[in-house]
């Protein structure tokens, strides 16, 4: 499949994002003073060890986290894993071993815990959405609505549960939505109405562009919702056209006029995606579906912290 967008790992920027969330969170319990609660009850030098338990079954992101949480509240901590992201495990696995100064694992406990389970529901809602669709063509694909701060992070744990990353922000694509056409309203806005050259004038922007950005190898996508306006633009060959709230047989009759006048087009399908709904789009034939609800609908799954004794 041609046109793919960046796929997003665990790597030096995500784990910057992660450190700036962990640093806010921080801010967020101290207000540049101390956990007094701790600083009461616990003794200075009192060591301890406590399990990260998830308690129901889900799909285990987060695990390289757990270091970038410790280094952001300065916590040295020894860490042993039990899990590593990506697995599918069962309800009450132990993910992780903390072991230290007790004060120091009581001020990371929250922060840790809602990172993991956040991360994890989204991995786990994926995950169902994956298995819903394993015998058709459709890949399950993520969206831009995602919690501020969090998108690089949500949209790993989409890939740790089967899914694909669409495109990252607004640098790394075009996509002509529907607003950017909707500017025809404006009599001298100098913009195109028509979607067709609307595709052929961001190509050729891409291919005349001096900056150092590489634009020219960018995925182009536009939007539409009318089968006639689908025909228009396969006459120039975006390289993914995005069905948006297409009937599941709008979207059969759009593969029928992709494969017939441009196999090589990606087609997406788009807009009110649910689990009741998402075998028969797939069956359509679209090649992609991308789902809001992976991020924007996803719970935080049950992750606790429990002590060992002796």
């Amino acid at each position: 499949m041609t046109a793919e967008f960046l796929k997003v790992g665990w790597d030096d920027q995500l784990e910057a994002d992660c450190r700036a969330l962990c640093e806010f969170a921080f801010r967020e319990d101290l207000a540049g003073q101390q956990d007094w609660t701790s600083t009461a009850l616990v003794a200075a030098k009192h060591r301890g060890a406590a399990d990260i338990v998830v308690r129901e079954a889900g799909i285990v992101v987060g695990m390289p986290a757990i270091s970038t949480v410790l280094n952001a509240c300065e916590a040295k901590l020894d860490v042993a894993y039990h899990a590593t992201d990506g697995e599918q495990v069962s309800a009450n696995t132990t993910l992780a071993t903390l072991q230290g100064n007790v004060r120091e694992l009581l001020l990371c406990e929250r922060t840790l815990l809602n990172l993991v389970g956040r991360l994890m529901g989204v991995a786990t809602q994926t995950h169902t959405y994956v298995e819903m669709v394993p015998d058709t063509p459709a890949r399950i694909y993520d969206t831009r609505k995602t919690t501020p701060g969090w998108r690089r992070l949500e949209k790993y744990a989409v890939r740790c549960g089967g899914g694909w990353n669409h495109r990252c922000g607004l640098y790394d694509a075009f996509l002509i939505k529907d607003n950017h056409l909707a500017q025809r309203l404006s009599s001298d806005s100098g913009l195109p109405d028509d979607a067709a050259e609307a595709v052929r004038i961001a190509r050729q922007f891409a291919k005349d562009h001096k900056g150092p950005e590489q634009l020219d190898g960018l995925p182009l996508e536009i939007e539409v919702d009318t089968l006639e306006q689908l025909e228009a633009v396969l006459a120039v060959e975006p390289d993914i056209v995005l069905l948006d709230n297409m009937t599941p047989n709008m979207l059969q009759t759009a593969v029928k006029l992709r494969n017939q006048h441009a196999p090589h087009v990606v087609l997406e399908a788009s807009g009110g995606v649910r689990l009741e709904t998402l075998r028969e789009i797939a069956a359509s034939g679209v090649d992609r579906i991308s789902v809001g609800a992976l991020t924007h609908a996803s719970r935080s799954l049950d992750v606790g912290l429990d002590w060992q004794c002796g």
